[in-house]
């Protein structure tokens, strides 16, 4: 069962890019992730439960890097090609396993240094194809911004396994959602109040609902398969990357891309990779 909720919360996952995409030509990525996860927060109040101090705390710090993966990665999609966000964010279940050699000693075998070696090779030639959109993998800000959003979206999925071990899953989503919104709120509030964000005032647009909707029913769907017993975080990571796909997808036929052969060619070769990673291991 924890296989189709995985599956499902993928499919969700790419509507949720999708959407995001569409609200960032109204709103800037601040006030966007704000609004959605205040109003996600709204959809999770009914199942919200209280908890220990200790458990507030881990919350806070899962937050604090979500809120970092999101608007770095909403960054990068206001400055890059969908398609281009779509294939690097293939790359992340490569990264948790970087950071599982680093933070926890954990040794590579053979198979899983070729599925690495494959989705490195992969980012080379994606840099390649990307030098003839005019995105220079070196200097462009929106590509160190996806940087940035991999590997914090990394660091939250090893943390998600470590805290899922000893808390329910609506009552990881639900003081998540609060915390971002509050976390968002004061950033809006400082920028504004220094003079450095623009006092453009909120633009409503019902993307960001659609935004809201998706990312509940992800989540919900990503918390309740790593909570059930037998469930592997390698091959959950693994299927949500296959979110890519369908935001990859839109932005080949929505916003008429360029070069959308050559890099659904790498997009095919990451997955490769990565699967190579995830039956090694």
């Amino acid at each position: 069962m924890w296989i189709w909720m995985s599956v499902l919360s993928a499919c969700l996952l790419g509507f949720h890019e999708v959407a995001k995409k569409q609200s960032l030509k109204k709103n800037g990525v601040l006030e966007v992730i704000a609004v959605y996860s205040a109003i996600t927060a709204v959809f999770l109040l009914p199942f919200i439960s209280l908890g220990t101090f200790p458990d507030h705390l881990r919350l806070i710090v899962k937050a604090s890097i979500v809120s970092t993966s999101w608007i770095s990665g909403l960054a990068a999609m206001k400055r890059i090609p969908l398609t281009t966000v779509s294939t690097m964010k293939a790359t992340r279940p490569v990264f948790v396993v970087v950071f599982s050699i680093i933070l926890f000693g954990e040794r590579l075998n053979l198979g899983q240094w070729a599925g690495v070696i494959v989705v490195i090779g992969s980012l080379f030639l994606l840099a390649r194809v990307g030098r003839s959109e005019g995105v220079v993998f070196t200097k462009d800000k929106g590509i160190l911004y996806m940087v940035i959003s991999i590997l914090t979206g990394a660091g939250s999925a090893l943390w998600d396994k470590h805290i899922m071990q000893t808390m329910e899953p609506l009552f990881v989503q639900s003081w998540t959602n609060i915390y971002i919104t509050v976390i968002l709120s004061v950033i809006i509030l400082i920028r504004r109040l220094v003079g450095q964000a623009e006092r453009k005032p909120f633009q409503w647009d019902w993307n960001i609902l659609l935004i809201a909707v998706f990312i509940t029913a992800a989540d919900a769907l990503y918390f309740f398969a790593l909570h059930e017993e037998g469930s592997m975080i390698s091959v959950v990571s693994l299927l949500r990357r296959a979110s890519v796909i369908v935001s990859f997808i839109a932005g080949a036929v929505l916003y008429k891309e360029n070069k959308v052969k050559s890099k659904a060619a790498i997009l095919l070769s990451m997955m490769v990779g990565i699967c190579l990673l995830a039956l090694s291991s």
